[in-house]
């Protein structure tokens, strides 16, 4: 099949070169627009008690929430008359603005302490938005620059989580743009060295660009049917150019590897599509399996990477198993043309330069150090895994936490307009968790006052307020006032329980723990809201999924490579060494990004003490297809070269020499992509981004480097054995290489359970 797939892209190479031309258009209309439909947010479980409350309170205690806090001063106190008559128009204006659904401000609520700085000279405005994430986002993006530009004389400032997104949205838009400045012509620059020719260096980017744009068209027809995060963008682009050039790497190198052979082009055409080719396309079903356990979560920030993420691995692979070898048809040996380093690399250095093997392998570099490897395969492998270990150890000191302001730089107005709620005013601002309960009948101050009590007295609680009155260590301080009608509606009561701890602390989930432990009046149902709140529901939500995830991971991985390889021991092998190189990106993410260590050498981001945990999760599906890209890619010159001789050792040797370079190529542009997007001023892209590109260094060096030559050393023959039943199943429905048994009479079946292998 793969011959005759060569053959037609052969003899249709224009064709097929016109279809994709024709798709490369159609994919660029298809995805105009489509950073307009992306949406803000999409951290929370929808179905979570915290997201429930928040809608409760929203819809039927308008006021009580602050969506948005806008922060008023003027040149005098918030108390003088002009500051005063400016501070309740804004509030009044701000109140008719459409998807607002109630202001309150200093001004216009009996001047509490509350909402004034405790000098005097800020007055606050909360704002209650209609919507969800997304609208409210937008709502704060016109509402903002309105405020600003009635304010007559007065600073304002905007707080609050929908001004947050907004900012996040504007910043995400900007660091995408800047992160393909720079790492368009670094990456173009390293292929020149790479290949040692601008043609050959010109075709990955051709199919990165043909897989981003069709992943943008994706995108852009799902955005009708469901949500898709903002930050998906980064990610299909960031892993578009990534694969797309490792993929047009493994094809390109065969294929000029066959050329450097004597092979013409149309002879060099069937083994590039029968090895490398059929190597992409399962290497990008195996990237792609990887992504789908994101659809299982049910937050939309993680759904929307695997909608874009897949989109890009598929049309990648595609390209290059159908357009890249139609390009090569094309253009023929003209591909080593116009070493723009000629000059430079010197003679013989030019003859090196396109992934060239040497005409005895064994005097390659990589073959003499995969060979010092396996003498000591113990020494070497103890090594690479105590390194390992010891980046992973941070790991155990992972504390979850959502983003908030700080995700934005220092600079960033709403990260300095929260830091002045922190440093300025009261801190029941940021420290108030809504209780809502449902079912309490008629609401009668009776009936509440008793679960009232009862919430005071849990540790960590300042004190209680609800219609009844103010409550604190389990007794009454305070009778009902002004506004306490407006803590029941109906049969929904409110309770704003203001705790003694902060919420993006540990103390702030337990204290949400035992909230919710408290039993209700009338056997009402109990919605705990806040910050806290939402990162005990998204973290649970998370644990919850995660089993069904690596289960679609670690099964799907080994049943294609059981398929590829006809091992059983090589899949687990291929799990553990991953898991491994996995947990030592985690390790470094919780040394790094929570804990502030070593924070300069990725532009020092804001760190809070608290790690994200959808970050662990999507760097694991996304960071694991990519480290199989390297294992099929390596397994498969191994495979290729321990079917012809039999002789184990030698044949992970050969592997390494004719993938090492390869591999190290590849993993270094996708790492220097990926590591661009450190210049963002969003900690979480900078983290993904950071987080991603030491996977992929790590599992390109320790792992396939060390680890994966001590491991087939040690296991010898093993490496290739399979129970009978299942060396039958591979007989009938295995991957196999076209004639690999035939060719030449060293060829060892890998049924074969005799064969000789060290």
């Amino acid at each position: 099949m793969s011959d005759r797939l060569s053959a037609a892209l052969y003899r249709r190479r224009a064709t097929v070169l016109w279809m994709s031309a024709l798709a490369l258009v159609l994919a660029a209309i298809g995805g105009l627009g489509v950073e307009n439909r992306l949406m803000h947010g999409g951290f929370a479980d929808p179905h979570a008690q915290s997201t429930r409350a928040g809608r409760l309170v929203s819809e039927h205690f308008p006021g009580a929430d602050g969506d948005l806090t806008v922060l008023l001063s003027g040149p005098g106190p918030v108390d003088s008359p002009t500051t005063a008559s400016l501070g309740t128009a804004l509030t009044q204006r701000a109140e008719r603005t459409p998807g607002v659904r109630a202001a309150t401000s200093y001004w216009t609520t009996g001047r509490p302490a509350s909402l004034r700085s405790r000098d005097g000279s800020i007055g606050l405005v909360s704002l209650s938005l209609r919507g969800d994430e997304d609208a409210q986002a937008k709502t704060a993006e016109r509402l903002v620059p309105d405020i600003r530009r009635h304010a007559q004389g007065l600073t304002v400032m905007a707080a609050g989580p929908a001004q947050v997104q907004s900012e996040v949205g504007e910043h995400t838009a900007h660091d995408l743009l800047l992160a393909e400045a720079i790492a368009m012509p670094i990456t173009l620059v390293l292929l020149l060295l790479i290949f040692g020719s601008a043609v050959a260096a010109a075709l990955p980017l051709v199919i990165a660009l043909l897989s981003v744009l069709v992943s943008r068209a994706v995108l852009n027809a799902l955005a009708g049917t469901v949500s898709i995060s903002v930050y998906s963008m980064n990610s299909t682009t960031a892993l578009g150019l990534g694969l797309g050039i490792d993929y047009s790497l493994f094809v390109l190198a065969r294929f000029r590897e066959e050329l450097r052979d004597g092979a013409t082009v149309r002879e060099a055409l069937g083994p590039t599509v029968r090895r490398a080719g059929r190597t992409v396309a399962f290497s990008g079903l195996t990237v792609a399996l990887s992504l789908i356990a994101l659809l299982v979560f049910p937050q939309y920030f993680l759904r929307s990477f695997a909608y874009g993420g897949i989109a890009v691995v598929l049309s990648a692979a595609a390209a290059a198993v159908f357009v890249l070898p139609a390009l090569l048809a094309v253009l023929g040996h003209r591909v080593n043309r116009y070493d723009v380093f000629a000059r430079l690399r010197g003679p013989a250095r030019r003859a090196a330069s396109a992934t060239a093997v040497p005409a005895t392998p064994e005097n390659g570099r990589w073959y003499r150090f995969t060979m010092a490897v396996t003498r000591h395969p113990v020494l070497y492998g103890a090594g690479a895994v105590l390194v390992l270990a010891v980046l992973a150890s941070p790991f155990t000191r992972v504390s979850p936490g959502l983003f908030d302001d700080r995700t934005l730089p220092a600079d960033s107005q709403v990260h300095r307009a929260t830091q002045l709620l922190r440093d300025r005013f009261d801190a029941d601002v940021l420290r108030t968790v809504p209780v809502v309960v449902e079912g309490v009948g008629n609401g009668r101050p009776q009936a509440l006052e008793p679960y009232a009590r009862a919430l005071s007295a849990v540790p960590d609680v300042r004190r209680v307020t609800a219609a009844p009155g103010t409550y604190a260590a389990g007794r009454r301080v305070q009778g009902p006032g002004p506004a306490g009608a407006t803590l029941v509606n109906g049969d929904r009561a409110l309770f704003s329980v203001v705790s003694s701890v902060d919420q993006d602390s540990a103390a702030g989930t337990r204290l949400v723990d035992r909230l919710r432990k408290v039993t209700p009046p009338d056997g009402g149902a109990v919605s705990v809201g806040g910050r806290a709140a939402e990162v005990r529901d998204s973290t649970s939500a998370i644990a919850r999924a995660t089993p069904a995830a690596i289960g679609i991971v670690v099964g799907s991985s080994l049943v294609l490579l059981f398929l590829f390889t006809g091992s059983v021991l090589m899949p687990v092998k291929a799990l553990a060494l991953n898991t491994l190189s996995l947990s030592a990106t985690f390790g470094a993410m919780v040394f790094v990004f929570q804990e502030g260590h070593l924070s300069a050498l990725v532009g020092s981001p804001q760190h809070t003490g608290t790690l994200d945990p959808t970050i662990p999760i999507l760097t694991f599906c996304v960071a694991f297809g990519l480290s199989m890209d390297y294992e099929v890619f390596l397994l498969s010159r191994i495979r290729e070269r321990y079917l012809r001789t039999g002789d184990n050792t030698e044949s992970v040797a050969f592997g390494l020499q004719h993938t090492g370079r390869i591999i190290t190529a590849a993993a270094l542009l996708v790492a220097v992509v990926l590591f661009v997007f450190a210049v963002s001023g969003v900690t979480l892209l900078k983290l993904l981004g950071v987080g991603l590109a030491l996977a992929v260094v790590l599992d390109a060096t320790l792992v396939r480097a060390v680890l994966v030559p001590s491991f087939m050393r040690l296991a010898g023959r093993a490496n290739w054995w399979a129970p009978g039943p299942l060396r039958r199943l591979h007989d009938r429905v295995g991957l196999r290489e076209d004639g690999d048994e035939a060719r030449g009479e060293g060829a060892v079946p890998l049924s074969d359970q005799r064969s000789a292998g060290r």
